[in-house]
């Protein structure tokens, strides 16, 4: 039985400094995306990755790879986005099979009048709140994303 290193006192202090972080500040930009567009975080980011895709478009499979968000999760936000107008499924014409994930015109405009208000939230909550740090805190984030999205070993190549 091997045995664990134990977080230091300061190690635990920044530890549960991130995890406060991690769940305050997608709550926090996600109530200010809500009260002032009705839109969740994860609504928005799907529009935005719809948005800058050529013709405002995405595989299914690809806008799920690209929100990190399961199959299942998905489906259900864009069954709620195709409610509200700002999203159509269209079927991939090439295998008949995969669908696509289409911004409409509404969307379009929705995502439009939301972005510099949740960039001033970004800015007011975090960016501006590190300053300087800003950058170097981006890159020791994506070390880390870069480590949870790398296989390990014993890990099988397709999942």
């Amino acid at each position: 039985m091997s045995t664990v290193k134990w977080l230091s006192k300061a190690e635990q202090k920044a530890w549960r400094s991130w995890i406060a972080v991690a769940t305050k500040l997608p709550e926090a930009l996600s109530k200010d995306l809500e009260s002032e567009h009705g839109l969740t975080l994860t609504d928005y980011e799907i529009l935005a990755h719809l948005s800058e895709s050529p013709n405002h478009r995405l595989r299914m499979s690809e806008l799920a790879k690209a929100t990190l968000a399961s199959r299942s999760k998905l489906s259900h936000q864009i069954t709620r986005l195709e409610d509200l107008g700002f999203v159509e499924r269209r079927t991939c014409n090439a295998d008949g099979r995969g669908q696509f994930a289409q911004l409409t015109p509404k969307g379009m405009r929705k995502i439009e009048s939301a972005a510099k208000d949740h960039v001033a939230s970004v800015r007011r909550h975090l960016v501006d709140v590190l300053g300087k740090d800003f950058l170097k805190f981006g890159k020791l984030t994506q070390v880390v994303a870069d480590n949870l999205s790398e296989p390990k070993a014993g890990d099988s190549a397709e999942k």
